[in-house]
């Protein structure tokens, strides 16, 4: 029984080495399937990518100035208005009482400047009386003629009437402060009262009305006071997206842009980039973002050529057929290249390469030569959503490996024995 158990672990042990002989001088290891892809020329244009909300270009908020309660509102959403139209008219009865109050403080304050250049003429003469009499008074004092006491008092007599008179000047002087604050005051009240009456800024639509009538409104003039309602320019609209800050460096002012929004589903509109923010909108205390997703706002304004053959109201002539709040996707072209050598993006890939004591990471492709695959080191430039140029290291014709994209990425080496596979489909995407 040992011997037939030892025999039989010989035996199982010469077939594994036999095998394994035969695999290694009988034909080496088995050829890695592939897709493939001829290189060619393309225009390529680099996109960035975003959504957002489409909105005017022009929005004003119609805000309250005064406080009060509205009594009349000839206008509701969704109305077009022209420059001046009446808007809101807020109570003004508060405010006709305060401009009255002013109006008659300021003619107290004037009547108070009257009687005060009237005590003035009084104190002028009587200076001039006393000024002359005691003029003659230090004459006789001098020749003897006076007493002291006659003396001291005609001296007395002239600064008291030296006194009057500086008094009526300053009293002069304060009447008319007090009918320049009472004429500020007259003036305060009556932009106060004009406040009550709210006016469209601009022609446009009423995109948004926030109060209705007989509802009460807070207002300040020295700070923005609650929104009434928003007045919109509806003939032109643009895109706010957020953009990543990977991305926005390559985004330009006046850059083309292809928009799809979310209710026109088979419509491509175009638009240009007309704003580029330039601080993070996530950009928290001392400029450290708060998330770790940092965006910035870039506003693209949409092309009324490209959307004007959906407008057949005459009516809405001057519209568009979008409205605030609808969503869309953004592609904006950044940089084109005309004439570019490209091939698949997932056909570059990287591989380690030995420099000195040292490896370094090398971007490159892998080709077709006679069956074998061979690493070709290239140097890239811009791409598209399918595509990649190559500035340099590729020709035109040549034949590119774009699949599997695990042989590709990692597994696949130089001077791999490769077979093309029979359905040359298009390489995934």
């Amino acid at each position: 029984m040992k011997f037939n158990k030892t025999f039989w672990v010989i035996i199982s042990v010469v077939v594994v080495a036999l095998l394994a002989a035969a695999k290694w001088f009988g034909g080496g290891t088995e050829a890695v399937t592939v897709q493939m892809e001829t290189a060619e020329t393309r225009t390529i244009v680099e996109r960035v990518s975003a959504s957002g909300k489409i909105q005017p270009e022009v929005e004003v908020n119609i805000t309250a100035e005064v406080s009060g309660q509205i009594i009349e509102l000839p206008v509701k959403e969704g109305d077009q208005v022209s420059q001046g139209d009446l808007l809101v008219q807020i109570n003004p009865d508060l405010y006709n009482a305060a401009l009255n109050r002013a109006e008659a403080a300021a003619n107290s304050a004037r009547s108070n400047l009257a009687s005060a250049r009237a005590q003035k003429a009084q104190a002028d003469a009587q200076f001039f009386a006393t000024e002359k009499s005691w003029e003659r008074t230090q004459t006789l004092f001098g020749q003897g003629v006076l007493s002291q006491a006659d003396f001291d008092a005609a001296q007395a007599n002239f600064r008291s009437a030296e006194a009057t008179l500086i008094s009526a000047r300053e009293t002069i002087r304060s009447a008319e402060f007090a009918i320049s604050s009472a004429e500020a005051s007259v003036q305060e009240a009556r932009d106060n009262l004009s406040r009550t009456t709210l006016v469209a800024p601009q022609s446009g639509t009423v995109t948004a009305l926030v109060k209705e009538i007989g509802e009460s409104v807070q207002g300040n003039g020295f700070t923005a006071g609650e929104v009434v309602m928003k007045v919109s320019d509806l003939s032109v609209m643009e895109v706010d997206v957020e953009v990543n800050e990977s991305d926005i460096v390559r985004v330009s002012m006046r850059d083309a842009a292809e928009i799809e929004v979310d209710a026109y589903l088979d419509e491509t509109f175009e638009g240009e980039v007309t704003e580029i923010g330039n601080t993070a909108l996530n950009a928290g205390i001392n400029g450290f973002a708060m998330d770790q997703v940092t965006n910035f706002s870039v506003k693209v304004r949409l092309r009324s050529e490209s959307y004007s053959a959906m407008l057949n109201d005459e009516d809405s002539a001057n519209l568009s057929p979008f409205r605030p709040g609808m969503s869309a996707k953004v592609d904006i072209l950044t940089r084109q290249a005309e004439g570019a050598i490209s091939i698949p993006i997932q056909s570059v890939t990287t591989r380690e390469k030995e420099v000195g004591d040292d490896e370094e990471t090398e971007l490159g492709v892998f080709i077709l030569n006679n069956g074998i695959a061979q690493w070709n080191p290239v140097k890239t430039g811009i791409q598209d959503n399918r595509f990649i140029e190559i500035v340099s290291g590729l020709d035109a014709s040549a034949d590119v490996i774009v699949g599997p994209y695990q042989a590709v990425s990692r597994t696949l080496t130089n001077g791999d024995e490769v077979e093309v596979q029979e359905d040359e489909g298009t390489a995934e995407e």
